[in-house]
């Protein structure tokens, strides 16, 4: 099951004997530790909570069986944590599968790993803690918004998961102050999602890219004083330039493929690859690769001397918006 099913699969399934928590997302794997952890009831975690490195674990696996099996003191339940445990198949078959087969009823068994080496197997809940869509994170940042006692419209939603660049921590955070600051019954606009949560630097490249494909000089001037201020430097501006058309240029490539194996090919998120196609139908495909090989020579002279930073970015900011064919 994916993290944000977890809840609603405690509650309809209860809590199981063991869970493997994994994915490269941080904060969903520490909250479905905490979730289960909570579901526990312990009263005395000094005693009913132990952790355990996977490091820590080599050599000690025959004695894991007992440490399994040992019955929890003053409370009703034991949780054995296992982190970043990566045993071999040979390992899981002689000491994991037999205790899965029958686990001990007042013990829960938490295996979180960061890493994906796809050991679900029978016996044991899986939780999938993988970097989500911003379809399935704009879903969930609806529902906690709810839970705080406010309100998010879906494009909104879509919005601010583009703003904290898909990191569901700070959305957490951001959506904490927004409660505070909006109080019980408020609701979150684009005015004040615009007023009250920074753009990270990841979205404010991307709409400077955008704003350079769109031939909008006024926006791209001001985002890009603003990266500025934030400590990009004009080599940084060049090279998103750089790789924005050469993205371009490979989508417009791609024919009918979906948006969203465009976006697994060229590591683009579905929306940006959207906006690319829309990018590449108002330029044309022959100004998108002209673009791209002119300013990747602008950047190969550059780091030859030919042209100073500054020197090279104002080149490539006269090419994309004027057309001086300099280059």
């Amino acid at each position: 099951m994916k993290f944000v099913q977890l809840a609603k699969n405690l509650k309809e399934e209860g809590l199981q004997p063991a869970y493997l928590i994994e994915g490269a997302d941080a904060y969903f794997r520490d909250h479905a530790v905490s979730s289960l952890r909570s579901a526990c009831g312990l009263t005395q975690p000094a005693l009913n909570d132990v952790r355990y490195e996977g490091e820590g674990m080599k050599g000690k696996l025959p004695s894991l069986a007992a440490e399994l099996r040992t019955a929890p003191f003053f409370d009703q339940k034991r949780i054995v944590r296992l982190y970043e445990f990566y045993p071999t198949e040979t390992e899981w078959t002689r000491y994991l599968d037999p205790y899965l087969k029958d686990p001990c009823p007042t013990t829960l068994l938490l295996i979180v790993n960061e890493g994906k080496k796809s050991y679900a197997k029978k016996g044991i809940a899986y939780v999938d803690c993988g970097k989500e869509s911003e379809e399935t994170l704009s879903r969930w940042l609806f529902g906690m918004a709810k839970r705080r006692g406010i309100a998010i419209d879906g494009d909104v939603a879509s919005l601010m998961v583009r703003y904290c660049a898909y990191d569901a921590a700070r959305m957490d955070l951001e959506l904490k102050k927004l409660a505070l600051l909006l109080g019980e019954g408020g609701r979150v606009t684009r005015a004040v999602l615009d007023e009250e949560v920074a753009k990270d630097v990841e979205y404010k490249t991307y709409e400077l890219t955008q704003a350079a494909s769109g031939k909008n000089f006024s926006a791209f001037s001001e985002i890009l004083h603003d990266l500025m201020e934030k400590g990009f430097d004009e080599n940084d501006a060049l090279s998103a330039l750089v790789y924005h058309y050469r993205s371009l240029t490979e989508i417009a490539d791609m024919g009918a493929m979906s948006d969203a194996d465009i976006g697994k090919k060229v590591g683009l998120h579905p929306y940006a690859v959207k906006k690319s196609r829309e990018a590449v139908r108002r330029m044309g495909r022959a100004r998108a690769e002209e673009l791209y090989l002119k300013l990747y020579r602008l950047s190969a002279d550059m780091r030859s001397g030919k042209y100073s930073k500054a020197g090279a970015l104002k080149a490539a900011v006269a090419e994309i918006f004027f057309g001086e064919g300099k280059i």
